[in-house]
């Protein structure tokens, strides 16, 4: 297998060269009902760690949204964390019940691609790099890469991406499973990422959430439990207003209106 040889941005490796990289910070952007936070410079610091986990549980607590979607603002989705970020950061975004969405416009290494993996769809421009290097620095994956990657592209290709330390670009990681979607271009990955967010939130939010605890906490069952656990969430399901309202809604022939309850 032919492997992409990475070459960062001019001015991201001047500033890691320069020490001037400036902390990041999340830019939030409130919407009718998703709620989208960018970051503001290729790595997550320690401040910028918090408010991802507040927002995380602003997303839980608040009926209106149905979905948290991540994104980098800056020439890379994310290529790691700064010294002092929470230990529990990916596992909080991973443990949101609502489903989550990651639009990677640029590279996401290291611990980025581990908060990357820790979103249920992501989305990339073609460009875009992914990659596991810690053991370059003799460290460890540990906010989880251990243990997703092999789990979304099988655990001979993860051995080899964090092994070798080998970075692939965005066709690559569409064929392994890695990204969901592909776009070549940004007017392209613009439209994706609008259409994405609307066929999510316009699906019924409790039956959204139901499905993303099947699937998960079903994958380390065993079929017949991970059945049973299905068939408890659908008899879960059957009493809320938004299961009525879709019988409703189908036999007028009309959109649903869905209010989480």
């Amino acid at each position: 297998m032919k492997k992409t040889k990475h070459r960062a941005g001019a001015s991201m490796r001047k500033a890691a060269a320069t020490g001037r990289m400036a902390p990041s910070r999340i830019i939030i952007s409130r919407h009718r009902d998703y709620i989208s936070a960018a970051l503001s410079a290729p790595r997550i610091s320690a401040a910028a760690a918090q408010q991802l986990i507040d927002l995380a549980s602003e997303v839980e607590d608040d009926d209106a949204i149905k979905l948290l979607v991540v994104e980098g603002a800056a020439e890379a989705f994310c290529i790691g964390f700064d010294d002092g970020v929470d230990p529990n950061l990916v596992e909080t975004v991973a443990a949101v019940a609502k489903p989550t969405l990651a639009l990677i416009r640029g590279d996401a290494m290291d611990e980025g691609l581990e908060l990357a993996m820790a979103l249920d769809v992501r989305a990339a421009l073609a460009g875009a790099h992914f990659g596991l290097r810690q053991l370059a620095r003799g460290a460890l994956p540990r906010f989880g890469g251990t243990q997703r990657l092999p789990r979304l592209i099988g655990p001979a290709q993860a051995l080899r991406m964090i092994l070798t330390g080998a970075v692939i670009d965005g066709r690559r990681a569409m064929e392994l499973g890695l990204v969901t979607y592909l776009a070549p271009g940004e007017d392209e990955f613009s439209t994706l990422a609008a259409d994405l967010i609307e066929s999510i939130t316009s699906r019924g939010p409790i039956a959204a959430r139901l499905v993303k605890e099947a699937v998960l906490k079903g994958f380390d069952m065993t079929l017949g439990q991970g059945i049973r656990l299905e068939e408890d969430l659908y008899a879960l399901l059957q009493t809320t207003e938004d299961r009525a309202e879709g019988v409703r809604s189908f036999l007028e022939k009309r959109k649903p209106l869905f209010k989480g309850v």
